[in-house]
């Protein structure tokens, strides 16, 4: 027997829906364009997501995951200081000028690659960590594989061009929730606007002008070369809810910003996350010949959802849950379900399990217990 708990919820979450893109057409001018949610990881938008091109130095988000990776991991720190090779200061393009043997804290250079995308301190911070360009590479394509970028081969850390240097919108996105949802303090550098390095001897004008010009801009970076064209992957906070828009081969530098103020207003407009909750607290479940009384059941899934705004109201959210148990039950072990669903349509369905484990009384507990019951008159 289960016990059935029903209720209304005034916002909820869905935790799977399919990307609107052949529904609603946006005015992207680009090659390949994608909307993502950040704690979700729920694609909103998407045209030609899977499509392999080139993304300058959009590849730098994945230099700076690897980077904040070792920093928060206690392998690398701020203050470290980092050398300039002959090498590094060979790189042209954006940059900041590195002399060779010239030393600059990891905080620095990690800001010189996320404000101005300085390709000569991506290499130095590259080899600083993995004593060559080659082996952080390597780092870079087993990084990607884990994410799950399939789309994705990289062939050095800054995005210059070569030969089947190769990503997709999809798999950028992919990169930069995982740098902006498990490394915050990333914002700290992807938010300026106007800084300088070198006690004020070399100034940074951010390339993201999203940062200066767009309503809860966080980051997060920019790339363009004669072969990738004009390239972006932007993220934007509004409403405790954070988007990641990409855009890939817009014609122009201005269509990449403008494609990706159209993306996040339509996000931003039409979608909403919340917190999804049971209607009354789940009361403990009774457990038979257990070495507890009973089991506390909980979630097992993701409680943050999204949802459109046009159906968040009035969703319903329906709990089953077994009436009583019987020893043994394992930590984890599923008790029931919690199903949100909008007019008849199920959204959402997430598991209850125990939060802990009730392992059965022995014959001799069985035992012993029934001569204190007997003993104190029960």
């Amino acid at each position: 027997m289960k016990r059935i708990l029903s209720g209304l919820l005034a916002l909820l979450v869905i935790l799977a829906l399919a990307p609107p893109a052949a529904a609603e057409q946006l005015a992207v001018e680009s090659q390949a364009c994608l909307l993502m949610e950040k704690t979700t990881g729920q694609v909103l938008y998407a045209v030609n997501e899977h499509e392999q091109l080139e993304p300058a130095s959009v590849t730098k988000i994945m230099t700076v995951l690897l980077v904040m990776e070792a920093i928060d991991s206690g392998a690398l720190d701020y203050d470290d200081l980092v050398t300039a090779s002959a090498y590094a200061c060979s790189m042209g393009g954006s940059q900041i000028w590195l002399k060779e043997n010239e030393q600059m804290t990891v905080e620095d250079m990690l800001k010189a690659v996320c404000v101005v995308s300085a390709n000569d301190c991506s290499v130095a911070l590259a080899e600083h960590i993995s004593g060559s360009v080659d082996a952080f590479v390597d780092k870079m394509n087993q990084r990607a594989g884990e994410l799950g970028m399939e789309d994705t081969t990289f062939v050095n850390p800054t995005g210059l061009p070569a030969e089947g240097h190769v990503t997709s919108a999809y798999d950028i996105a992919l990169m930069s929730r995982e740098l902006i949802l498990n490394h915050p303090d990333i914002r700290r550098f992807t938010t300026i606007w106007m800084d300088t390095l070198r006690d004020g001897a070399s100034a940074l004008n951010n390339t993201n002008k999203l940062i200066r010009f767009y309503e809860g801009a966080t980051g997060l970076k920019t790339g363009s070369t004669d072969g990738a064209k004009y390239c972006l992957s932007a993220t934007a906070e509004r409403d405790g809810m954070e988007l990641i828009a990409v855009v890939l081969k817009a014609p122009t530098s201005p269509q990449r910003f403008e494609g990706a103020k159209v993306l996040l207003n339509y996000g931003f407009a039409a979608y909403t996350l919340v917190t999804a909750q049971p209607p009354e607290e789940l009361e403990p479940i009774p457990v038979a010949l257990g070495d507890a009384p009973a089991v506390t059941p909980r979630l097992a899934g993701e409680s943050t959802l999204l949802t459109t705004k046009e159906k968040a109201g009035g969703l319903e959210v329906r709990v089953e849950l077994e009436e009583r148990l019987e020893a043994p039950v394992e930590a984890g072990q599923e008790l029931g379900r919690m199903t949100v669903s909008s007019g008849g349509e199920v959204l959402s369905v997430i598991p209850l399990v125990a939060r802990e484990a009730v392992a059965r009384l022995t014959y001799w507990q069985i035992f012993q217990r029934c001569l204190r019951m007997a003993f104190l008159g029960g």
